[in-house]
């Protein structure tokens, strides 16, 4: 009897497990895609969400989960949703006219896929300007084991541009006439100002630079008349989470803007760095953060004072911003700050100075024909300047780098042996003209308010390195090129219209490398396999789903090619990808079709 009972002990006990296996390995979601108005309470106008909400929609999955999500097109056109961050079989993806060919009016499409990985991601349309318009929302995955920080709550910060104009109209206005949204062009007042610092023939050739490139210095933002949002909500209607004094709060920040890189501060908190696009990263604290548009970084504060925080997102070009509140009650709010100076771009931020410039030679108004001389723009061109420098791993072991336009990491310290950390202190006083990651001089580099830190990609280091560290098989050469008088963009001088897939092999290890010949910043987004940043800090180097390439810079990265199929590769600005900087990847060879696509989505 006692064996008889130990037996049914047993065989009850792996019920249960089997029972709980399965509710925790299977779960099924679903979502509509539906018309609504959006009120940011400064204007209201048409606009798209989930689950009949404009408040953006989050998803919450198990790391080891075997999802299935359907998804009911409610709208009155086609739509679709793409798992961006996610690692997924490529028919799964949601892009149109490359994963599947979308979700017509009235139908349902079922997407099936295992989750193999943890952090804040998102998910948004990949139909027309779909997204723009309010088609966006969070995804949240928990790990399987327990995360190498503590926090006590969490709150997903969603940011993004909300335009009064429709992504399609707005498109239109930018073809039309490129500046239509810029509000910050210089006049003739500025023009007297510029005589009052530098003189009169210092500011005559300044405009005189400006005005062969047919740009301008505050070029820096596409579109502007946008209200700034959280979690759907206007500065106004300031989105408020609640805390209790001393406890940790993790923050996810989102940026789902179409075309805004904010930079984020919490004035009277300082923020740890824990996660950057949902990878664990070795904790950096920070005054102030950039987040590119499509990035993700997650945050943990720790306020002790029975008080408001302002949580205070202001756009690079310093037009708007965004506010909410970190409180103990509702109803509470904290000072905002208002904007600073915008930024201006300088001949750096085109590749060159002033000196020796040959402004006939840029071809700036030859969307065709984008090609700059990259030795003046500090680009590494030849093998020997392609070099890898070496670097020095925690563990002492050394490790081939490489060169960032013509930076050596070697020598900027961004790993010392035995040593996990970077000397702050140092780095407090110099991350900004020596950050490898904008153009010596460039008018964009990033500083925090009151002599603060701010993150520099420089500063992330991977917290386990999810790949073996081995050599590139084969680098890839990708020039961001474009024209903005024609508001054309393209990559290596070609539209994505007129362009040939880029072919991969299963199994080989890429090196991109991303060289920015326009005066624009760009967040490439790669699908369905990751983005090794290099940063110089070797094995340690942080894995991304979006790289940000500022002006004139040059910046790699590596891909290890594990998913085959075909994928979006594409810059992350709304209006950029549908003008053309965006490509087709093909990855050839590994398994077979139907175990790499498991099962397709199912129409009803």
């Amino acid at each position: 009897m006692a064996h008889l009972r130990s037996s049914r002990v047993a065989f009850f006990s792996s019920c249960l497990f089997i029972a709980s296996t399965i509710g925790a390995m299977a779960g099924e979601y679903n979502l509509t895609v539906d018309s609504l108005t959006l009120d940011t309470g400064e204007f209201s106008r048409s606009s798209i969400g989930y689950k009949g909400s404009t408040e953006p929609t989050t998803l919450r999955f198990k790391e080891g989960e075997e999802v299935t999500i359907n998804v009911t097109n409610n709208l009155p056109v086609s739509t679709s949703v793409h798992w961006h961050g996610l690692i997924l079989p490529f028919k799964q993806d949601g892009v149109p006219g490359i994963s599947f060919d979308g979700i017509e009016p009235g139908q349902t499409f079922t997407y099936r896929f295992p989750i193999v990985q943890s952090g804040t991601y998102w998910f948004h349309s990949h139909s027309g300007f779909q997204e723009p318009d309010g088609a966006y929302g969070a995804i949240i995955i928990e790990p399987k084991r327990r995360e190498p920080f503590r926090y006590d709550r969490e709150y997903v910060v969603q940011l993004t541009d909300a335009h009064p104009h429709s992504g399609d109209r707005i498109m239109r206005n930018l073809k039309m006439m490129p500046d239509y949204y810029n509000r910050q062009q210089r006049t003739f007042f500025d023009f007297l100002d510029y005589v009052k610092t530098d003189g009169f023939g210092a500011a005559l050739t300044d405009r005189r630079d400006w005005g062969e490139m047919r740009m301008m210095p505050t070029d820096v933002e596409d579109l502007q008349g946008f209200t700034p949002l959280i979690n759907s909500k206007g500065p106004a209607q300031n989105w408020t989470g609640l805390f209790k004094p001393g406890e940790r709060v993790r923050l996810r920040f989102i940026n789902s803007s179409a075309m805004t890189y904010f930079d984020v501060r919490i004035p009277g908190l300082k923020m740890t760095v824990v996660q950057a696009d949902g990878n664990n990263v070795q904790p950096v604290p920070v005054d102030e953060f950039r987040i590119a548009v499509a990035e993700t970084y997650d945050v943990i504060v720790q306020p002790t004072e029975d008080k408001a925080f302002t949580i205070f997102a202001e756009s690079m070009a310093r037009t708007a911003y965004a506010r909410g509140t970190l409180a103990t009650r509702q109803g509470m709010d904290a000072a905002v700050p208002e904007l600073r100076s915008p930024p201006l771009l300088t001949m750096a931020d085109m590749g060159m100075s002033h000196a020796g410039m040959d402004h006939a030679s840029m071809n700036h108004d030859m969307p065709e024909r984008s090609e700059m001389d990259h030795a003046t723009m500090g680009h590494v061109n030849t093998p020997e300047e392609r070099a890898p420098a070496t670097h020095t791993m925690p563990d002492g072991t050394v490790m081939p780098g490489a060169k960032h336009g013509g930076v050596d990491h070697a020598s900027m310290n961004h790993s010392m042996p035995e040593q996990n950390e970077m000397d702050h202190t140092a780095h407090q006083t110099m991350a900004q003209p020596t950050d490898p990651f904008y153009a010596p001089g460039s008018g964009l580099s990033p500083s925090a308010a009151n002599g603060g830190r701010f993150l520099s990609y420089a500063d992330l280091k991977a917290q386990k390195p999810l790949y073996t560290d081995r050599e590139a098989t084969r680098e890839i050469e990708l020039r961001l090129t474009g024209n903005m008088e024609r508001y054309s963009w393209s990559i290596n001088g070609v539209k994505y219209d007129d362009s040939d897939p880029i072919r991969l092999q299963y199994g080989e290890r890429v090196r991109f490398k991303f060289v920015n010949e326009t005066m624009m910043t760009h967040p490439m987004h790669l699908h369905g396999m990751w983005s090794i940043l290099d940063n110089g800090n070797g094995a340690w180097d942080p894995v991304k789903h979006v790289i940000s390439v500022a002006p004139g810079t040059t910046v790699y990265s590596e891909t290890e090619v594990d998913a085959p199929g075909e994928w979006a590769f594409h810059c992350h600005l709304s209006y950029h990808a549908e003008s053309g900087m965006f490509r087709k990847i093909v990855v050839e060879g590994g398994p077979s079709e139907q175990s790499a696509t498991t099962t397709e989505g199912m129409e009803g």
